[in-house]
């Protein structure tokens, strides 16, 4: 199985300039729990709802009001390719213990997202229970 026939495609992206309340405006609209920030036609980074918390919100001198993605994205995003092995990708995730992994094609666009959830309802069981269990282990 490959990585296109689980990942979920019409991944909306955000700037860095994004102000956070539209970032999370998006996850409610969309029932997600990240954005994917691009700035010049590449992904720079991925804004998480634990991000908007940890990052954000918990800090007492956090200001939300004037916050921006670029405030408490993740940078370094790793990915994996659309036609590679799905049990590749779920290996990559378990040994990031990352929870979505964005995708891209051969010329390095975002083409889709796979996440825990794609891997729950399209993986074999085994796979899906192995990456459960990679991902979420302390």
């Amino acid at each position: 199985m490959k990585v296109k026939d689980a990942m979920h495609k019409g991944v909306e992206w955000a700037s860095p300039d994004t102000p956070l309340r539209e970032i999370a405006k998006l996850m409610r609209k969309h029932d997600i729990g990240a954005v994917p920030i691009g700035e010049n036609d590449k992904l720079v980074g991925m804004v998480t709802d634990r991000d908007i918390v940890c990052k954000g919100l918990a800090k007492e001198t956090f200001d939300y009001e004037v916050a921006r993605a670029r405030d408490v994205m993740t940078k370094g995003i790793h990915t994996c390719r659309a036609d590679d092995e799905l049990e590749a990708a779920v290996g990559h995730m378990e040994k990031l213990q990352v929870r979505r992994l964005p995708v891209i094609d051969r010329s390095k666009r975002m083409v889709g997202i796979l996440s825990l959830g794609d891997i729950g309802q399209t993986a074999p069981v085994k796979v899906a229970a192995e990456c459960l269990k990679g991902v979420t282990a302390h």
